[in-house]
């Protein structure tokens, strides 16, 4: 039996969504709300061969939501709302109790609200795609998909942090790792691509938000993100690994509380803090082009962190088959992904570079020991088939 299930990516100014008939896995329809919360927010989205796009104002997410709605019946892509039968959310944080997908009811909401400690720029927005959802579609199931899920199998002394054990006892604290519909969706690719060569695969997730995973055997044994998405990389925003002292150095330094100091580390941090230009990689690269000394500081330190995550991965893997990129800069970025590779000649990683540049499947020279793939992402697809699993 066919079912439309719509799969939905909740940012804090963005509504991404994906409209599925499964299980064949065809795409109906896709689009993009961006700048919810201003006048001059961007409708897109693309079905039936045809490409649309308008601005107006969308104050919050209950205004994108209807958006996407009323435009999948005006358009007769749904004769009516009742031809989907479920909606799948990204969360970003599940914590130690949600290890796979699950139908999302008011335990479930009040589980997410109370992880939004852990994933501050995330699960709030994610619970707001679900309530926006609800008044909308209040008789169609909705899923919950955790970025954590995937990474449940990363081993106990990989997870474990030095402290004293009674706080993970009582508070769950740990490595929990994230993006885990992403990374999913590469080993899964990677498979299909390199059937011989898929038992040790470093994934590189690199966006605004960025992390690295190593998978063995088809399972995640370690992730750079940590208890919170903030661990790991330098990113758009986010600081990624830090010295715990730092903190309340600059609390007592810059008289700052713990919520101004989660700010600081969530917000003000990362490439736009060490650039002081953008969190955007294409503007800091273009700043670096043109002599800023700070945006030059900032692509190393960015290159950098992500060399040292993949280094401690080969060891951790016992040798690499498999390194992809994927995500915004890891898919379009060909100056970093070289940049990154520069490292690697020592296993035997080469790239070439035409095939670099030219975004290929493919972007190993022909005589690389290490397969390295540029691999666009899906973490949708990932969302629908839990979605069709569920209802």
């Amino acid at each position: 039996m066919v079912s439309k299930i719509l799969a939905i990516n909740s940012g804090s100014s963005s509504l991404k969504f994906k409209l599925f008939e499964m299980p064949e896995e065809n795409l109906i329809a896709k689009g993009v709300v961006d700048r919810i919360g201003f006048d001059d927010a961007v409708f897109e989205e693309s079905f039936d061969g045809q490409d649309k796009k308008q601005t107006l104002s969308v104050p919050d997410h209950n205004k994108a939501v209807q958006l996407v709605i009323d435009s999948l019946v005006d358009n007769k892509i749904v004769a009516s709302l009742n031809e989907i039968k479920g909606v799948g959310h990204r969360i970003s944080n599940g914590g130690e109790k949600y290890e796979k997908a699950v139908i999302v009811d008011d335990d479930v909401e009040n589980t997410i609200d109370k992880l939004s400690a852990l994933s501050p720029l995330h699960n709030p927005v994610n619970l707001l795609g679900i309530k926006a959802f609800d008044h909308v579609l209040p008789d169609t199931p909705q899923v919950a998909v955790f970025d954590t899920a995937f990474n449940a199998t990363i081993p106990p002394e990989n997870a474990v942090y030095a402290l004293p054990y009674e706080y993970y006892k009582k508070y769950g604290v740990k490595r929990f790792g994230f993006h885990g519909p992403s990374h999913q969706y590469i080993k899964e690719q990677v498979e299909d691509l390199f059937p011989h060569a898929d038992k040790k695969i470093i994934s590189c997730h690199l966006g605004n938000g960025a992390s690295i995973s190593a998978i063995k055997d088809g399972k995640t044994i370690d992730n750079s993100m940590g208890f919170t998405p903030l661990a790991g990389l330098v990113m758009g925003t986010r600081s990624g690994d830090l010295d715990p002292q730092i903190f309340p150095f600059l609390q007592e330094n810059e008289h700052l509380d713990a919520e101004q100091m989660k700010d600081v580390l969530n917000k003000k941090s990362g490439l736009l803090g060490i650039s002081g230009v953008s969190s955007d990689l294409r503007d800091v690269e273009k700043a670096a082009d043109d002599g800023n000394e700070r945006a030059v500081l900032a692509l190393k330190a960015f290159v950098h962190r992500i060399q040292s995550y993949i280094g401690s991965y080969i060891a951790d893997l016992d040798g690499v088959d498999t390194i992809v990129f994927t995500a915004g800069i890891g898919e379009h970025d060909a100056r970093m992904r070289k940049a990154v590779m520069e490292n690697f000649h020592f296993i035997g990683a080469e790239v070439d570079d035409e095939r670099n540049k030219s975004n290929e499947l493919v972007i190993s020279s022909d005589d690389s020991k290490i397969n390295i793939a540029v691999i666009p992402t899906d973490e949708e697809i990932v969302i629908a088939r839990d979605v069709f699993k569920l209802v």
